[in-house]
């Protein structure tokens, strides 16, 4: 038995681990599912010792903050739309893979959605082939990375050798070959780089990065998925060129861009669509008094106001509101409760101008069936 065990210290299911590192992102591929926390009635959740309710209460804490990820209509189309690009990238080494760009506004889940696209590949790579390359090393099929504002080539190349645990001191070429050196003798298959909008992309540098994604490309045989927001806009993948230029940009004849769309009300599957994501919610919500239809039916209308539609914002106010339920002993969402709980600033600002819609009745988040007169934000 450990020493923690052993004096019966309580470290509940946080997992915190960094996926831009390789024990990280280990850490992301192979830990085990969250099992779902036990629900009590009234009755059985006032039996519980202090202790007892203390441990319970932070395993349902714990357990709301990490709901999903939700096999949502959008979320399959870009794992299809992924595959398609990533899974036909069979090209010898001696040719470039064609990337895929996830270009969406923040908030819709992009991060998540690949992430998910990603561990699914790696555990099949695994499966297939084994935890092991023929020369007895370690198989790492994909690797994630995040880049910070105004990143540079060396910046780029560094984040990528910090992954594998490699030494970053060096020039750029030198941080190059010492990843080269690793993705091959790793078997890596597949970069995911996210926030590729923080790196520089000012005038003068635009086409050298561009260049240097090209180099990558080039010489490393894997996917590029790079992950961003307004990428197109920045030039990039115009690599700095003016209108007349574009058509010849190489970047962009090799990049595929996708997007991820927010949740729409306009018309019947939209609502649908929503409809369903709520009570997808809902049956994961642990919470002493929850009920059917408690998000689908009564706040339907007031949790589009509050999120605009948004997957992260929406998930960020139930979380919040679930918290607050169990520290007030309220034990379910409404609205009351719901309106003390703050959202992030880009949905609080979107909510006056959604409200007015939803209470003069130009839109309803209700299918046709479940239309009711009731109250929204």
């Amino acid at each position: 038995m450990s020493t923690a065990a052993a004096q019966g210290v309580f470290e509940g299911d946080d997992r915190q681990y960094s996926p831009t590192r390789l024990d990280g992102w280990l850490e992301f591929v192979d830990g085990p599912e969250r099992v779902q926390p036990q629900q009590f009635s009234s009755t059985g959740l006032a039996a519980l010792s202090p202790g007892e309710r203390l441990r319970y209460d932070d395993r349902r804490a714990v357990w709301h903050a990490n709901i999903g990820p939700i096999k949502t209509p959008q979320l399959l189309h870009l794992h299809d739309e992924l595959a398609e690009i990533v899974e036909s990238n069979r090209q010898d080494g001696d040719k470039a893979k064609p990337a895929a760009l996830v270009d969406a506004y923040p908030g819709l889940g992009k991060s998540t959605a690949v992430r998910e696209y990603a561990r699914d590949f790696h555990r099949t790579q695994i499966a297939l082939r084994g935890e092991t390359t023929p020369d007895g090393h370690r198989r790492v099929p994909v690797i994630y990375i995040a880049l910070s504002g105004n990143t540079r080539i060396r910046g780029l190349n560094a984040a990528i050798c910090r992954f594998y645990g490699l030494p970053i001191r060096g020039d750029a070429d030198s941080l190059a070959e010492r990843a080269k050196d690793a993705v091959l003798s790793l078997k890596t298959a597949v970069f995911v780089i996210d926030d590729i909008h923080f790196l520089d992309a000012s005038f003068r540098a635009t086409a050298t990065m561009a260049n240097h994604l090209k180099f990558l490309a080039n010489t490393f045989p894997v996917t590029l998925v790079y992950i961003g927001v307004g990428v197109r806009e920045r030039g990039i993948l115009a690599e700095g060129l003016s209108p007349e230029q574009t058509l010849h940009a190489q970047f962009g004849r090799r990049t595929t861009a996708l997007a991820l769309r927010p949740f729409q009300i306009e018309d019947e599957a939209g609502r649908e669509e929503w409809r369903r994501l709520l009570l997808t919610i809902e049956r994961k919500l642990v919470l002493t008094h929850t009920h059917p239809g408690m998000l689908a039916d009564d706040l339907s209308d007031y949790l589009l106001a509050r999120s605009s539609g948004h997957f992260a914002s929406l998930m960020a106010l139930i979380n919040r509101g679930c918290l607050r339920a169990i520290r007030t002993g309220h034990e379910r969402l409404d609205a009351d409760l719901m309106n003390q709980v703050n959202n992030d600033a880009a949905a609080e600002e979107a909510r006056k101008e959604l409200v007015a819609a939803l209470e003069a009745g130009l839109l309803t988040s209700r299918p046709r069936s479940r239309r009711r007169h009731q109250k929204t934000a």
